[in-house]
């Protein structure tokens, strides 16, 4: 009998880093796919991205709604728990055998804990990272710990996976889960990009991606009108800007970045979500990206685009060295990116790598889960390193 490997799914984001992990267990007799779509793949204020996992020819199983219309601190916790609800309901009614969870997200925090409710084996991609500027980084902590399997980008983060207590058996590293599908999509060319976006996309090229920093004591108005005084400083660059995501005032920071675009719209473009495929594209053209989004840190370095990364949102991930770490001020901001540009693009590498895909799908066909995990101790004497 087929393993039932459930996945599950809730931005645009996740999704692009989990379809080819998605086609391999859709493509293998062993395996068994569920997927079940959550978040802001339900709503139209986020783009209604579930079409794209339909139209990428992976059926939906479940369809979890948990998604207010606010975007306030209540509103997200409120989320969460008519999500974990849901998640009930939908393990309940699948029965797999183990349920794949990416990164760090309060959705990913419910769909965890239902899970372990269950009985349901947990296998976590991405454990082990540091994100000291969003609470997400306490949710993935959290679900590291509820999790029966680990797949991790680096060996320091296997590490701190093990320190905190999980048997290094159940701990492999397989990279950058974003490795396969760009070495597999077609990018568009810059004309498909120009029609599809309406603009004349001329260097300096931008691509800009700012979320809520969650444990910022700057509000995200603050936040995003330091990054726009900062980037209204280069009114030759084009930009293309892509949409928050549903974290706390997400929202502010949309009607902001759409306010600034409307002052320059020949120069300027604001687009909820590119898809994976015109964002990576866009990410093969881009003369810098910049924000405060994982993918600067993970997929821009990879195409070789410098980033500017803003404030400490990202603070803990092991970064390339094209990535140039800045505080959410305006001079700050503006150095960076004048630093980023001076610097220029280097060589792709993603074709340097191994897959991390093809090394999950062996490891979910043959790794075996316990029904009670237990705590690993790693032996060293704790009064010592407290002193020193």
């Amino acid at each position: 009998m087929a393993r039932k490997i459930a996945v599950i799914t809730a931005t645009r984001a996740e999704y692009g880093l989990l379809s080819p992990l998605m086609k391999k267990i859709l493509d293998d007799p062993d395996l068994e796919l569920q997927i079940i779509v959550t978040g802001a793949h339900l709503s139209p204020e986020f783009g209604l991205t579930w079409k794209e996992i339909e139209e990428d020819g992976f059926p939906i199983h479940k369809r979890v709604e948990m998604l207010l219309s606010g975007d306030s601190t209540l509103a997200v916790t409120k989320s969460l728990g008519l999500g974990i609800i849901g998640f009930a309901d939908a393990l309940d009614e699948l029965k797999p055998d183990m349920l794949v969870i990416l990164g760090d997200r309060y959705e990913m925090l419910g769909a965890a804990a239902a899970a372990v409710l269950a009985g349901i084996p947990v296998a976590h991609i991405h454990g082990g990272e540091i994100t000291l500027g969003a609470y997400d980084d306490a949710f993935r902590h959290a679900i590291t710990k509820m999790s029966s399997l680990h797949f991790v980008a680096h060996e320091d983060y296997r590490r701190r996976v093990i320190q905190m207590g999980e048997v290094p058996d159940s701990v492999f590293v397989v990279g950058p889960a974003c490795l396969d599908g760009i070495r597999e999509t077609e990018l568009p060319t810059r004309n498909e990009l120009e029609q599809h976006l309406g603009i004349h996309l001329s260097s300096p090229l931008f691509v800009v991606t700012y979320h809520p920093e969650t444990r910022s004591p700057l509000s995200a108005e603050e936040q995003i009108k330091r990054l726009l005084s900062a980037l209204d400083r280069f009114p030759s660059a084009t930009m293309v800007f892509t949409g928050a995501n549903a974290d706390t005032d997400g929202r502010i920071i949309n009607e902001r970045m759409i306010e600034f675009c409307s002052l320059a719209p020949e120069k300027r473009v604001f687009v909820q979500s590119l898809g994976r495929r015109r964002y990576w594209g866009m990410l093969s053209i881009a003369d810098a990206v910049i924000g405060n989004s994982s993918s600067g840190i993970m997929e821009a370095p990879l195409f070789g685009v410098p980033t500017v990364n803003i404030g400490r949102r990202q603070k803990g991930r092991l970064r390339d060295d094209l990535v140039a770490d800045c505080p959410c001020k305006t001079d700050g901001v503006e150095a960076a990116v004048h630093q980023a540009l001076f610097r220029g693009k280097a060589a792709p590498k993603v074709s340097d790598l191994r897959s991390p895909a093809g090394l999950m799908i062996e490891y979910l066909k043959t790794t075996k889960t316990v029904e009670q995990k237990y705590f690993f101790n790693i032996p060293f004497d704790l009064t010592s390193a407290i002193r020193r």
